[in-house]
């Protein structure tokens, strides 16, 4: 008797009201696989999955679980139909146990102790089964990222899932953590689960996946057998073009010292010490890259050379001038461009429009009014040639932010930092949340913007990247720096780095 795919997706549609997200898709997936989904920011990967997990209501189409037509109204639905979703950021309850988070929500009545007990004894049979190794007594908030998605991962089996479905799994990992996680998925479906893997790494899509499917605008344009398939091959699927793999450049040609930090220490808003006594230089014409899992005290780093948090001791110099705790609007004039982080909350205003996220920090720039006026001909003019440069999308600077998707909201501070041109440019997570399209294009300007001899800070949690663009690379653990390599270092050896192991 032939079996039964563990999910069929027939014809599903969902319209958000003029954003058609997803047109009559349809899907199998075979039981006992992993299968991939991959499709560039706004490819309608997100929506398809949670309508499978009961986030949203499709307008249309029908959905079968181990080939039973299922209505799923909710997330308890999907729960009760053995779907269990690992998300990319956490839903854990930090100062919980491991054990407590597994079972809230499913504590098993009234009486709590019986119920602990027999949780206990069902979390061990699971760690055993699917080599998910966690401490249940350990608090989550003390256990590093690579064991809380363990915990993740019990909580949805501990719920009866036989279909996992994950999203970018890997972005907060190690390489070591990672090739972890892959070996307890392949346990996974060894023992008959189903795992749906959403990622943007088509490394790890070839890596693990048996089948891959390719979503652009929308629609599934195509589906492989993984092993009959290649990365070129899914980019140019995904993006509709084909894409340069490999970041194109020269050898640097480093010149004068433009930044240099001395025995810098920082403090996060918990007064706990995040960067610890860290020196080194960068040099105009070079990329010195910053790697490390997230966490590690890169951000505060960043911040603290960006005048945005004041450090507890140490140095900075730009041009050999002391700008310790200079606040951002002085350092601007220095010559120092920041594309920070979080392009949410420190980036952009996203009710604004995108002409004024423009000139976000260069405001009080002369090209754009005279005092307190501004002068909007004039701003809407600069963000015009912003968006025909870097290729923004949709092309008009009247529109709110938050109507662009993250890949071109990411283009629009790219933009504005790197169009002001800059001495030194301090860039964190160049690409986070970004399709495969515009990394290429980020990581071009970014090498453009080296060689024309500016200095450039580059932190980043994707080692990829970090190896890609960077012509010298620091690696961070626990608030310092434990060692430098040259950019051709292997992935190894990096990743003995960031989990603080010396190599």
């Amino acid at each position: 008797m032939v079996q039964a795919p563990a999910i069929e997706l027939i014809g599903i549609d969902k319209k958000f009201g003029p954003v058609h997200a997803n047109k009559n898709i349809n899907l199998t997936v075979a039981k006992g696989s992993i299968h991939g989904i991959i499709g560039e920011n706004g490819a309608g990967k997100s929506t398809l999955m949670s309508i499978l997990y009961g986030f949203y209501q499709a307008d249309s189409g029908e959905i079968k679980i181990s080939g039973t037509p299922t209505h799923i109204k909710d997330s308890q639905a999907a729960i009760s139909a053995g779907i269990g979703m690992v998300h990319q950021h956490f839903m854990l309850v930090d100062n919980f146990t491991v054990l407590e988070n597994v079972i809230l929500g499913a504590e098993g009545g009234m009486l709590m102790a019986k119920g602990t007990a027999a949780a206990r004894l069902s979390l061990k049979q699971l760690e055993t089964d699917y080599g998910l190794d966690v401490d249940p007594d350990a608090v989550v908030e003390e256990l590093p990222v690579g064991r809380q998605q363990r915990v993740e991962i019990l909580k949805a089996l501990y719920r009866g899932a036989d279909i996992l479905i994950l999203d970018e799994p890997t972005g907060v990992l190690t390489p070591a953590e990672a090739d972890h996680l892959f070996r307890i998925l392949g346990v996974l479906r060894d023992q008959g689960k189903t795992v749906i893997l959403i990622t943007h790494k088509l490394r790890e899509i070839m890596a693990i996946t048996d089948t891959v499917s390719v979503m652009r605008r929308g629609e599934i344009v195509a589906t492989r057998r993984t092993n009959n398939t290649t990365v070129e091959e899914l980019a140019e699927l995904m993006v509709g073009r084909r894409v340069l793999l490999q970041v194109d450049k020269q050898p640097a040609s480093p010149r004068d010292v433009l930044l240099s930090v001395r025995n810098l220490t920082v403090m996060d808003s918990r007064g706990v010490i995040m960067v610890d006594n860290v020196s080194f230089e960068v040099r105009a014409g070079e990329i010195l890259g910053i790697a490390g899992v997230a966490g590690n005290g890169q951000s505060e780093l960043l911040e603290a050379i960006a005048g945005i948090r004041k450090p507890v001791s140490g140095d900075i110099f730009i041009e050999g001038k002391r700008v310790t705790g200079y606040d951002p609007a002085h350092l601007r004039k220095l010559g120092l461009g920041h594309i920070p982080e979080d392009r949410h909350h420190m980036g952009l205003v996203l009710p604004f429009e995108e002409s004024l996220n423009s000139i976000l920090g260069y405001h009080r720039d002369s090209r754009y009014g005279k005092g307190v006026f501004l002068d909007p001909k004039a701003i809407r003019q600069g963000a015009e040639a912003d968006i025909a440069k870097y290729d923004i999308r949709p092309p008009n600077p009247r529109l709110k932010t938050a109507n662009f998707s993250g890949g071109n909201q990411q283009k629009i501070v790219v933009a504005r930092e790197i169009e002001r041109d800059p001495k030194l440019l301090i860039i964190g997570q160049p690409t986070r949340g970004v399709d495969i399209g515009a990394i290429e294009f980020i990581h071009r300007r970014i090498i453009e913007t080296r060689d024309a001899g500016k200095a450039l800070l580059l932190v980043s949690v994707e080692l990829d990247e970090i190896r890609a663009l960077s012509d010298r690379i620091l690696v961070m653990f626990a608030g310092k720096v434990v060692g430098e390599k040259t950019a051709d270092a292997d992935e190894q050896t990096l990743g003995l780095m960031m989990a603080g192991i010396a190599a």
